[in-house]
């Protein structure tokens, strides 16, 4: 069977989610009614919502966001680690993975997978979750710029006005975390935010090619592997690792459930989904990762929900869904 990741809507993987989790699209068989597919879909965009939240639980019991990296990408690490040896038992090592191949891929895994995923935690300690979900929903946006500024892909203007309906909401929502956290705090953030989406982004245009020559379940063990390495260093050089032994039982509890939830289980989630469904329509679903993340973030943080809130993520559903159905036709076209 043949798989393909594709990096945003209409060139890519879907724009479920910006955290830099591999979503893979299986070939063109997809058994089993459509249905089971869209379910799969949004409880992936699900449970991917929830790691914004667990964060925030995390940084209340004074974890700081190097630790709760590390324990996060090390706890979630045997489990891709084992699915790459699989891999390569099964179908042997590609001809093209060679040493600058494997290097490649290593390095683009450090943008994609630790990069982006710290200075996302970074911003999850100055914004509220629901504002860093949004943030990072515009991430297809940023694809299009970056690929036609140095990818040399096509551009539309139509993509722009996209890019103005997104932004209009993302500026109301500011308007409201700017209140409650100050200017500095929700400036600082919403910039390391948007840095994570950019990295994304950025990291899909690289991927795609060394994903087509050595295969998506290899790519993405070296990639993790990589970023594992990266934040496990990070926190050794930076923190105490003596520090490990004294965390709490909820510290690590929260760990394991961020690799877990967050992590391993909605990126098998989300390869069952684009078995089934296309990737279009997998990126239509995943509108349901912002709304999700507002309502955990009313139960279970105690936010309030605001008509703010709730126009704010119209607005930026309203642009990524536009610019993904307007992606949608031209493939089709």
């Amino acid at each position: 069977m043949r798989g393909t990741v594709r990096p945003g809507p209409g060139d890519g993987p879907s724009s479920t989610d910006a955290d830099p989790e591999v979503i893979v699209e299986a070939g063109p068989e997809r058994p089993g009614p459509p249905w089971i597919g869209y379910a799969l879909a949004a409880a992936g965009a699900i449970f991917f919502s929830s790691k914004g939240i667990l964060i925030k639980f995390a940084y209340a019991e004074g974890v700081d966001p190097e630790t709760l990296l590390a324990l996060r990408m090390g706890l979630a690490l045997p489990v891709y680690v084992a699915i790459g040896l699989a891999a390569l038992a099964s179908t042997g090592r590609p001809a093209a993975l060679d040493r600058k191949t494997f290097a490649a891929a290593f390095a683009i895994g450090l943008l994609g997978y630790w990069f982006a995923s710290y200075v996302d935690f970074l911003g999850l300690a100055y914004i509220s979750a629901p504002f860093e979900r949004l943030i990072l929903f515009t991430y297809p946006l940023f694809t299009v710029l970056l690929g036609a500024a140095f990818f040399h892909q096509p551009f539309r203007l139509k993509a722009l006005a996209a890019f103005g309906l997104s932004y209009a909401g993302l500026a109301l929502v500011f308007t409201k975390d700017m209140q409650v956290a100050g200017l500095a705090s929700a400036r600082t953030g919403s910039l390391l935010v948007l840095a994570s989406a950019v990295a994304f982004a950025l990291y899909q245009l690289l991927a795609k090619g060394y994903i087509g020559r050595i295969g998506p379940k290899l790519f993405t063990c070296i990639a993790m592997t990589a970023a594992a390495l990266a934040a496990l260093l990070q926190f050794a050089l930076v923190r105490d690792v003596g520090v490990l032994p004294t965390l709490s039982g909820k510290v690590w509890l929260l760990a394991a459930l961020i690799a877990v939830l967050g992590t391993i289980l909605p990126s098998f989630l989300l390869s069952a989904a684009l078995h089934r469904i296309s990737a279009q329509a997998n990126a239509a679903i995943g509108t349901v990762s912002p709304v999700a993340t507002l309502i955990f973030a009313a139960a279970f943080l105690g936010e309030r929900v605001t008509s703010v809130d709730v126009i704010g993520t119209a607005l930026v559903l309203a642009g990524v869904g536009w610019f993904t159905l307007s992606e949608q036709r031209r493939a089709a076209g």
